[in-house]
């Protein structure tokens, strides 16, 4: 578009902080026929940033968080006709900042371009506000509440606020059919010669002791110790505390730690000990999962911010880091960090995000990966563990379905 076709001059690409940061200039260093393009990285402060928008580039890189600050830095003199937002699912949130500020400024671009992996993590309700991103509202309507009274019903509500809504008959293939223009879909293992991922389930038995404690949370909403209880006051605390105790700990009122078992951090000392000397890498959820995996594995590190980060990954694709223990939502979309030797994920605490599980995995399994890759999770039997996993599940079943109804071969396939 740029230098073939002509069709636009200023790029703007729209991606979480890391990425923006250090995936896009590292890999347009890689490839030969891309050399040549200059990047400018509008990040840090308001000064170093508007510095950065002076600069004379092809490309021009913003974190998410920055774009209604680039919005209201610009207005109605939006300078860029071409728009690539890289992880378009961070903006399925219509009544987030930073998709009315792009919806704001949307008319004034000639093309957008949205890139995810998981279009729709929490069902097709997520798909209005990324498609709307694309046409302006032409496919799936000029509002959310038009989107919604056309394709779905009112489920589970508390009072007058809706929170889940559920599709009206044929809705899945009505809303397929309205966006297949525009969208593509593409499977890495269509296109790529991926080595062979393999998923498996690590069960963890809790001792007696263990177990009671779980089963009297769950039972009586309460555990009390000598300094400060353990209390769950609401469903979703009580699912909180759970998938904590299940992994080891949890946080009681005070916010300090109680020690439940170590069951899990024996399993990943044995899938440690399994992989001879390879590097692992490591998922949690909780920072008291953190503190104890990096007490009982003193060589653990984290992904730190910054350009220490930036310097981390490197580390990691060279294999100087033996164990690498990253939360997904801080290291979950954009980062390559398929170079090491690893082969190995341990998901050492259970979420319920689809989108960051799927996003968090393709760290490791993505292009450029030429080794066979294990993903373990360990599993606390009769928990909360494996109702997370079975929810996982259930929405990986939907999204596949969406992925399948908009696959498409490039060729011939009008992309706007």
């Amino acid at each position: 578009m740029l230098n073939d076709y002509f069709d636009t001059d200023r790029i703007l690409v729209i991606a979480p902080l890391r990425v923006a940061d250090d995936t896009w200039s590292r890999e347009i260093e890689k490839w030969d026929h891309l050399k040549h393009l200059r990047i400018s990285k509008v990040l840090g402060s308001a000064t170093a940033r508007r510095k950065a928008l002076r600069a004379e580039a092809d490309i021009y890189v913003i974190n998410r968080e920055n774009v209604e600050w680039l919005v209201r830095e610009y207005g109605n003199m939006w300078p860029f006709g071409t728009v690539v937002i890289d992880e378009l699912s961070s903006f399925k949130n219509h009544q987030s900042k930073r998709f009315r500020a792009l919806r704001r400024v949307r008319p004034l671009m000639k093309r957008l371009i949205g890139l995810t992996g998981t279009p729709a993590p929490n069902g097709l309700i997520d798909l209005w506000p990324q498609v709307y991103l694309l046409d302006q509202g032409e496919r799936l309507g000029k509002t959310i509440t038009g989107y919604r009274d056309k394709y779905f019903v009112p489920g589970e509500r508390d009072g007058h606020v809706v929170y889940k809504w559920h599709e009206k008959k044929e809705a899945e293939q009505r809303i397929y059919e309205a966006i297949s223009d525009i969208v593509v879909s593409m499977k890495s293992e269509d296109w790529l010669e991926l080595p062979e991922r393999v998923d498996r389930t690590v069960s963890i038995i809790l001792n007696p002791k263990a177990r009671e404690l779980y089963k009297k949370l769950e039972r009586e909403l309460l555990l009390p110790f000598q300094d400060a209880d353990v209390v769950a006051s609401t469903a979703a605390v009580l699912s909180n505390k759970l998938l904590q105790m299940a992994s080891g700990a949890v946080y009681d009122e005070e916010r300090g730690v109680k020690l439940i078992h170590d069951a899990k951090l024996d399993a990943l000392e044995d899938i440690i000990e399994a992989a001879n000397g390879k590097p692992v890498m490591v998922f949690y959820n909780f920072k008291h999962s953190l503190d104890r995996i990096q007490k009982r594995f003193p060589q653990a590190q984290v992904l730190r911010k910054g350009k220490d980060g930036n310097e981390d990954i490197r580390a990691w694709n060279n294999d100087e880091i033996s164990l690498l223990c990253l939360h997904p939502k801080s290291a979950g979309h954009g980062l390559n960090l398929q170079e090491s030797s690893c082969q190995t994920i341990v998901w050492y605490d259970q979420i319920w995000s689809l989108e960051e599980y799927q996003q968090a995995n393709a760290r490791l399994y993505r292009q450029g990966q030429t080794r066979r890759i294990v993903v373990l999770r360990l599993v606390a039997e009769g928990t909360m563990d494996e109702d997370a996993v079975d929810a996982l599940e259930r929405k990986a079943t939907g999204q596949e379905a969406l992925m399948q109804a908009v696959k498409a071969r490039i060729e011939g396939c009008r992309v706007v």
